[in-house]
């Protein structure tokens, strides 16, 4: 099995454990201000009025939601059914929709969607997945369209710096190598221009606010000439029989 193989096989299985639980610890992770973050995320973002909105590894769809419920049409795509499953059974908002896509092979045309955000994921995500999810976040984003990235960040503070990292690389299998990386400079690489920044939970967590600026080659296009998607990794597959 490579790596990637091997990343989607706890990635899947990550995700059916925890789901049940994942907005409970997500609002412990946050300090109890899980709903103010979402919100605070969406402020930030201030899609014009009339914006679809994608977000990308959805999760349980908080932050899907904390866009939806300020009018705007939101699809939360998530490569785990389990995950989805807690998103749909607590279904908020009627402009909010979900459906199980592959972060790497997104089943939408290029330009569908004005705005496009990746919220507390990319940390989860081998280097050569990231990689791949941005390219793919730039190629359904509308030419300067917006691109948010909410994630760790290290804080300044020294003590809270060293309490945060050594508490959560205990959980977190790719965090040491997702704060130690350029993220700026990857997104760049990527397609993304970085307009504003936010620092949130203590310096902890941080929220990109970029444009894209223009398509990065590709190779897991979406062509806006057939109606077939895209197929999700086999090993998701596969693991979704089980």
């Amino acid at each position: 099995m490579d790596e990637e193989a091997k990343y989607y096989s706890l990635l899947l299985n990550y995700a059916r454990l925890l789901a049940p639980f994942y907005n409970t610890f997500f609002k412990c992770l946050t300090f109890g201000e899980e709903s103010r973050l979402r919100d605070t995320v969406a402020a930030f973002a201030s899609p014009p009025k009339g914006s679809r909105i994608l977000d990308v590894a959805t999760g349980t769809g908080k932050q899907a939601y904390a866009f939806a419920k300020k009018g705007y049409d939101v699809t939360g795509i998530d490569l785990s059914e389990d995950m989805l499953k807690e998103a749909i059974g607590k279904k908020k908002c009627e402009n909010a929709k979900f459906e199980i896509a592959d972060a790497t092979r997104l089943p939408f045309e290029e330009n569908s969607f004005d705005v496009s955000c990746v919220s507390f994921a990319l940390h989860d995500m081998i280097l050569s997945i990231r990689e791949k999810a941005l390219k793919e976040l730039v190629r359904v984003t509308k030419a300067e369209g917006t691109i948010i990235i909410v994630d760790y960040g290290l804080p300044e503070n020294g003590f809270v710096r060293f309490f945060a990292y050594n508490v959560i690389k205990l959980y977190e299998p790719y965090y040491v190598e997702f704060v130690k990386s350029d993220l700026e400079g990857l997104l760049r690489k990527s397609g993304i221009q970085i307009e504003n920044k936010l620092s949130v939970l203590l310096g902890a967590g941080r929220i990109l606010k970029g444009k894209r600026i223009h398509k990065p080659l590709c190779d897991t296009t979406f062509s806006r000439h057939t109606n077939k998607k895209p197929r999700v990794p086999a090993i998701w597959e596969e693991m979704q029989k089980h």
